[in-house]
């Protein structure tokens, strides 16, 4: 306490002095910074005392804030000596590649042995933009061999790489990111991005749009999904694949394949051909819940697309009708199929669909239909 009040005694009277260490770096600080420094008049000094010492000690506070602004985050860049690794900080390094400029493979090594003690990322990444006058080759090098490594601070780099003017980032930086937000469920960091990619004047195309309804798909956002499916129709353009399968698949994530299977009739109407994981999604949907007659269809459909079907698919059909209680048709079914040549054409009704008729059938009972099934499995097994 004697010592606060001799330092505010010694300010009043010289208000450029101070026996502190603090102020004594601060006026160093103001020389180096050459900061605007207002000296109070003699007159005002005398005029108002306590004014006089009240200014002098905001503008100490001022200063010494400003100072630690400056000192706050800086990151001080070092050669990595090889002793001070550990083995698994050497053998990521030892795999860079071979052909990599020394400017990247310098940064590769400062983030393979970054850790939280030496500042953030952001401070790493402009001092090798300070010294090292990256390009976007550069960039592109560094990103992609994180990306390759599965490294933790992949994203936080390719973030601070789309705001920076060496980077020279396009349309499909940006999709590339919203991918990977939408990988790690980061919906609102995939929307802000969408902001940023308007703010500088880029024009949403078809591949950016379906970026972000594929993402609020596989995230079961049904309201999102559909806004950014209608504003891919508003573009003029023929919807692609890719659109009509995010959609379809955020129609079978909400419980609604009826919905997704008009889409599926749209897409043929257009003569798009939806990939077999759709047909088979929009199958086990129906199956699970018991709606047969949507199984038949999607079963017909795939036929008719001349997708092989698998022996899980069999079983989907056969699933629907004992979920919806049709014992009978459930073995029509099975018989239609061995009737139908499929395994001819190689479509195995095999020990799948088999074995969903037969727990079905054990469920009801019928012991002699179990016994029948299984015998033929095996004979058509031999």
């Amino acid at each position: 306490m004697a010592a606060s009040c001799y330092n505010l005694i010694s300010n009043f009277y010289n208000p450029f002095y101070s026996t502190t260490n603090d102020v004594t770096k601060l006026c160093r600080a103001r020389a180096r910074r050459n900061l605007q420094y207002q000296k109070p008049s003699y007159y005002d000094f005398c005029e108002h005392r306590f004014d006089a010492m009240l200014v002098t000690i905001r503008m100490e506070e001022t200063i010494t804030e400003e100072v630690k602004e400056e000192n706050h985050g800086r990151f001080r860049w070092n050669e990595i000596r090889r002793q001070n690794m550990t083995e698994e900080q050497r053998q990521a390094i030892s795999k860079l590649p071979f052909r990599m400029a020394k400017r990247c493979k310098a940064l590769m090594r400062q983030i393979i042995c970054f850790s939280a003690e030496k500042g953030n990322v952001s401070d790493l990444l402009g001092a090798w933009l300070k010294i090292m006058k990256p390009a976007r080759a550069d960039w592109l090098a560094v990103i992609k061999e994180l990306k390759t490594m599965d490294h933790p601070l992949y994203l936080e780099v390719a973030e601070y790489a789309l705001l920076e003017e060496s980077f020279e980032a396009n349309l499909r930086d940006y999709t590339k990111i919203i991918h990977s937000y939408g990988k790690n469920n980061r919906l609102d960091d995939a929307e802000n991005v969408l902001t940023i990619i308007k703010q500088r004047g880029f024009i949403c195309d078809q591949v950016i749009l379906t970026a972000m309804l594929d993402m609020y798909s596989k995230a079961g956002h049904l309201d999102k999904s559909r806004e950014y499916f209608e504003e891919i129709k508003l573009l003029g353009e023929p919807v692609d694949k890719r659109s009509y399968g995010s959609m379809i698949m955020a129609y079978i994530r909400a419980g609604m394949p009826e919905q997704g299977e008009i889409l599926l009739q749209e897409m043929d109407a257009q003569e798009i051909t939806a990939g077999s994981e759709i047909y088979k999604a929009l199958l086990r949907s129906y199956s699970m819940s018991g709606k047969a007659e949507g199984a038949q269809r999607i079963f017909d459909a795939i036929q008719l697309a001349a997708i092989p079907a698998d022996d899980k698919m069999c079983g989907l059909i056969i699933n629907a009708y004992g979920v919806a209680g049709q014992s009978q048709k459930a073995r029509i079914a099975f018989e239609n199929m061995r009737r139908a040549d499929l395994e001819r054409d190689g479509i195995l009704v095999g020990e799948e669909a088999s074995g969903v008729l037969a727990r079905w059938f054990r469920k009801l009972g019928v012991v002699e239909e179990v016994e029948l099934i299984l015998r033929d499995f095996a004979i058509a097994r031999t």
